[in-house]
């Protein structure tokens, strides 16, 4: 089962079908909701008039890009930086993968592997990569040897923790509820 959000229906099925639409839409999964950034890349596309590449936005004037972002509706609640992080990933992908995000996974010998070359790109750290190794193996079939153990309990089959577990509604809810539960035991912990 793939990747549904409650989102535009053109925005999930451009996040199934290009792999650098689903990789910003991790990038930009911080500090809102996983439904604001994985319909950016959409709307970012619908912006430009095409869906870019890789090439073009880590080429792309800078300026321009913060533009595009920081328009009303603006794609992240940090338009500036957020529009520098996503040029920072492309310039990556195109330095290390020749522009192709699908590289990223599609050349890793196994889940470890994919989680490093994930962990490397610029903003992801080790949580944000499992959660990525996680999406890749249960919504897209990307499933190297060793890939649900790279994505710790992200990777667990009946999980509701992250973006990698949603495909309707019911699943979206269950995942809300894991991480208020988590920020209640973090804020409990705290004192």
């Amino acid at each position: 089962m793939t990747l549904s959000l409650p989102i535009d229906p053109q925005a999930n099925e451009m996040l199934r079908r290009d792999p650098l639409a689903l990789l910003l839409g991790m990038v930009l999964d911080q500090q809102v909701p996983m439904e604001k950034a994985f319909s950016s890349p959409y709307v970012l596309a619908q912006r430009l008039g095409h869906e870019p590449d890789a090439r073009e936005l880590a080429g792309y004037d800078p300026d321009a890009l913060v533009a595009l972002f920081a328009r009303p509706p603006a794609l992240h609640r940090f338009p500036k930086a957020m529009a520098a992080r996503v040029q920072e990933v492309c310039r990556a992908l195109v330095e290390r993968y020749d522009g192709d995000p699908a590289r990223l996974w599609s050349e890793a010998a196994d889940g470890a592997e994919l989680l490093r070359r994930v962990g490397e790109l610029p903003g992801f750290g080790r949580q944000k990569a499992q959660i990525f190794v996680a999406l890749l193996g249960k919504r897209f079939g990307v499933t190297p040897a060793g890939w649900r153990e790279a994505a710790g309990a992200y990777g667990e089959a009946e999980a509701y923790r992250s973006v990698a577990d949603v495909t309707d509604p019911e699943s979206l809810g269950r995942v809300r509820e894991f991480k208020q539960r988590m920020k209640a035991e973090a804020k409990a912990a705290k004192g």
